[in-house]
C-alpha cells in the first residue's frame, strides 16, 4: 500500500510513495508522533535529480528489512529539499557542522523537537569504501537513544548551538572599499586553472556567478585578465560534455578537471544563469559560439521544460533505465550508422573514439572550428532526432519561483538584446504566470507551483530572485505593471524578512518556526537571497528615487565585506553587488511614446552591447504616464522624445539626438 507520500505535492516525494518505509512528510505529525512514542527522528532530503538519492531508495528504502528497523526505531521524514530550502540549510549546516562535508542524499538523526544529533549522506547498504553500512547506522543510533541519551541530547545542544553561529553575522560594518574589488580578483586568478578553464580542479562547477563578476569588473576597468578568465572558462565549457552538444543546456557540473564527463542532470538555475551569463560575453566580445550557446540553452528550455501555463520547470534527471548518462552517451558504430558518408568530421570534431571516451561510450565534446561547428549542423540534427527514440530522463514538473525569477531575467534580457520577439513572449507569459498563479489573492508569494496548484510560503530568495527577474523585464518591455509587482514585492520582503541588524533572513516572519531561523549568506549554485536582495535594492533605489533602498542594501554590504574578499567563489554575487554599489552609475531615462522612431532610436543606443552599470525608464511621461519615479517631472525638448541621463545622482543637459546620446554614454 502506497505510503503517506502518495499525497504529496513533490514528484520527489511521490517517487518514495511505494517503499516499506512508514515515511512522513514533514510536519506536525510526524514530530508529534516523535514526541509521543519518545524516538528519534530519521531525516532523508533529497531531490528528484540526485542520482545517489535514488541508489540508495533502490538499496535500502527499498528493502523490507532495512525498512523494518526504520519502523521499529524512528519516525521517518522524507524531504525534498526543492520544496523545503529551509529545512535543507538548517540541517546541511548540521551535517557539515558534525561531519566537515555534506551533499545529497542526506540523513540527519534528530531529536523528537528536531535537534539533529548526527548526520552523514550516502549510506551504502553494506561497508564499503570507509562507509559504515546503513543498517549498522540505524543499530547503532537505536541503541545509543536508548542507552547514552543524555550524551546524544549534550551533542544536540552543541550541533544547534554551532548551526547559530555559523549563521550570524559576525563581521562588523566597513566603508564600501574597491579594494575588496581588487583583492577578490587576485584571487580568483590565483585559483584559475589556465589548462582547462574554470576554477578549482575535480569535480568542476561552472561558476557564472564569478564570471558575470569578472565580465562587470572588465566593463568598469578594461582590465584584460578579468576578461581573459571569464572568456576562457565560458569557451572551455561550451566544447567540453557538461554542455549537451545536440540539444543545448548544461548539465549539474563536471566530475573531472576538464569537463568532459558531467553529473548528467540538467537543473533550471544552472541553465538561467550560464544563459544569461553567455549572453553578457557575446556583447562583449561578439563571439558567435558564445551566442550560440546562449540561444541554444533557451530553447532548450522552452523545447523541454517550459510548462503550458508559461513557468519552468524544475530539473530533469540523470538517470534514464536506471543508468546515468545513458541519454546522452554514444557509440562509435552508432555516430557511424546513423551520419554514414558525413561521419568522418563528426567523429573528429567531436573527440568520437573507438572506445569511447567514458566507460566504453562517448560523451561529445567539440573540439573543431566555429566555421566546422556551422558545417556540422545536420550531422547534429539527425543525432538529435535520433535520440529523441530512447527513453527520456524524468522531468520533475514541479516549478519553483525563486529559479522561475532566474530564468525570467535570462529570457528578457535575451529577448531584448538578440532580437527574439519569443523569448520576449516566453518571458512575458512567466511573469504573468507567476504574478496571477503563484501569488495568492492576498498578494502572498508561493514557492512551488504544481498541477494548478500553489504551496509552501515564499521564501526570500523567491523573492529577490523574482524581483530581479520583473526589473530585467521592465527594461527589456517597459510595461508599467512589471514594475509595479517589482516594488510591491520588494515593500513586502522589506516587511517580513529584514534582520534587525541588517540583512534578511531566509523566510518570513509568518514561516513555522525550526529549531533556528535559517540566513543564508554565502552563495551556493543559486545566489544568496540577500546578495540578490542588496542588488535589486540598488537597482530599484535609482528607478524609484528612493534612497532607503540602496542604504539597507549597503548596510548589508558593509556587514559581509571582509567575506568577499577573501571566498570570491563563495560570494561572487556579493562581490557583483558591491561592484555596483562602487560604480559610476547611470540612471536614464527617455521621455517618449515608446514604439515610435525617435524614442526607438534613442532606447536603441542604451540598449547596444553589454551595459551593467546602468537602469533605464521609458516613458510618455507628458500624456500624464508616471509609473516610474525616474521619469517624472521629464519634458520633451522642442516636442521631441528625449534622454536624460544622470551619473551617479548628478544629471546631464537632455538630449534628443541618438548620436549626443551615444557620445555622453
Amino acid at each position: 500500500m502506497p505510503n503517506r507520500l502518495a499525497d504529496s505535492s513533490s514528484p520527489y516525494l511521490q517517487q518514495h510513495a511505494d517503499n516499506p518505509v512508514d515515511w512522513y512528510p514533514w510536519g506536525e505529525d510526524a514530530l508529534q508522533k516523535a514526541e509521543r512514542e519518545n524516538k528519534p527522528i530519521f531525516l532523508s532530503i533529497g531531490y528528484s535529480a540526485c542520482h545517489w538519492c535514488h541508489v540508495m531508495a533502490r538499496e535500502s528504502f527499498e528493502d523490507p528489512a532495512t525498512a523494518d528497523l526504520l519502523n521499529r526505531y524512528f519516525v521517518s521524514i522524507k524531504v525534498d529539499r526543492e520544496e523545503r530550502p529551509d529545512l535543507d540549510r538548517v540541517y546541511m549546516s548540521a551535517v557539515q557542522a558534525m561531519t566537515g562535508s555534506g551533499g545529497w542524499p542526506m540523513s540527519v538523526f534528530l531529536t523528537p523537537d528536531g535537534r539533529p544529533f548526527y548526520g552523514g549522506t550516502y549510506f551504502p547498504p553494506r561497508s564499503r569504501h570507509g562507509l559504515p553500512s546503513f543498517t549498522h547506522v540505524l543499530n547503532t543510533v537505536a541503541q545509543a537513544w536508548q542507552n547514552r541519551r543524555e550524551e546524544l541530547l549534550e551533542g544536540s545542544d552543541r550541533v544547534v548551538s554551532t548551526i547559530e553561529g555559523q549563521m550570524a553575522i559576525h563581521g562588523r560594518e566597513q566603508p564600501l572599499d574597491s579594494n575588496t574589488l581588487t583583492r577578490a580578483f587576485r584571487n580568483l586568478r590565483r585559483d584559475y586553472d589556465p589548462q582547462h578553464g574554470g576554477w578549482d580542479g575535480a569535480p568542476k562547477f561552472p561558476q557564472p556567478m564569478v564570471i558575470e563578476f569578472l565580465l562587470r569588473l572588465h566593463a568598469a576597468t578594461d582590465e584584460p585578465e578579468a576578461l581573459g578568465m571569464a572568456v576562457g572558462a565560458l569557451d572551455a565549457m561550451a566544447r567540453g560534455g557538461i554542455y549537451d552538444q545536440l540539444g543545448g543546456g548544461f548539465h549539474r557540473y563536471s566530475v573531472d578537471a576538464e569537463w568532459l564527463v558531467p553529473h548528467f542532470e540538467k537543473m533550471l538555475y544552472d541553465n538561467a544563469q550560464l544563459a544569461r551569463v553567455y549572453l553578457h560575453a557575446w556583447q562583449v566580445t561578439g563571439n558567435p559560439l558564445f551566442r550560440a550557446v546562449a540561444e541554444e540553452t533557451l530553447d532548450y528550455v522552452i523545447r523541454e521544460m517550459l510548462d503550458p501555463q508559461g513557468g519552468f520547470y524544475a530539473t530533469q534527471s540523470a538517470e534514464s533505465e536506471g543508468e546515468e548518462g545513458r541519454f546522452f552517451v554514444w557509440t562509435y558504430e552508432e555516430i557511424r550508422h546513423i551520419l554514414g558518408g558525413d561521419a568522418s568530421l563528426f567523429v573528429e570534431a567531436y573527440d568520437v573514439q573507438l572506445n569511447g571516451n567514458w566507460e566504453g561510450k562517448t560523451v561529445l565534446r567539440f573540439a573543431g572550428t566555429w566555421e566546422e561547428r556551422l558545417a556540422l549542423a545536420d550531422a547534429r540534427g539527425k543525432l538529435f532526432e535520433a535520440r529523441r527514440g530512447r527513453v527520456w530522463p524524468e522531468r520533475d514538473e514541479k516549478i519553483l519561483t525563486s529559479w522561475n525569477g532566474l530564468m525570467l531575467a535570462a529570457f528578457a534580457e535575451a529577448g531584448v538584446a538578440l532580437g527574439r520577439h519569443d523569448y520576449m513572449k516566453v518571458a512575458q507569459g512567466n511573469a504573468a504566470f507567476l504574478g496571477d498563479d503563484v501569488r495568492g489573492r492576498d498578494g502572498e508569494l508561493h514557492h512551488m507551483w504544481r498541477s494548478g496548484e500553489a504551496s509552501v510560503r515564499g521564501y526570500l530568495d523567491d523573492y529577490a530572485n523574482l524581483v530581479a527577474g520583473l526589473l530585467a523585464l521592465y527594461q527589456a518591455a517597459f510595461e508599467p505593471r512589471w514594475y509595479r509587482a517589482a516594488q510591491d514585492l520588494t515593500e513586502r520582503m522589506l516587511e517580513r524578512f529584514r534582520a534587525p541588524e541588517g540583512g534578511f533572513y531566509d523566510t518570513s516572519d509568518a514561516h513555522d518556526p525550526l529549531i533556528t531561523r535559517p540566513r543564508s549568506l554565502q552563495d551556493n549554485a543559486v545566489p544568496s537571497g540577500n546578495a540578490m536582495a542588496a542588488l535589486d535594492l540598488l537597482h530599484l533605489s535609482q528607478l524609484a528615487a528612493e534612497p532607503r533602498y540602496a542604504e539597507e542594501a549597503r548596510r548589508s554590504l558593509k556587514k559581509v565585506q571582509a567575506m568577499m574578499g577573501r571566498y570570491p567563489l563563495g560570494f561572487a554575487q556579493w562581490l557583483t553587488a558591491l561592484e555596483y554599489a562602487l560604480a559610476e552609475t547611470r540612471e536614464i531615462a527617455i521621455v517618449g511614446a515608446l514604439g515610435t522612431a525617435e524614442a526607438d532610436a534613442l532606447l536603441n543606443v542604451c540598449l547596444d552591447g553589454f551595459r551593467p552599470h546602468q537602469v533605464l525608464a521609458v516613458g510618455d511621461a507628458e500624456q500624464g504616464d508616471y509609473p516610474v519615479p525616474l521619469l517624472r517631472g521629464r519634458k520633451r525638448i522642442d516636442d521631441k522624445a528625449t534622454a536624460y541621463v544622470c551619473v551617479d545622482f548628478t544629471c546631464r543637459q537632455p538630449v534628443t539626438d541618438p548620436q549626443i546620446l551615444q557620445e555622453v554614454l
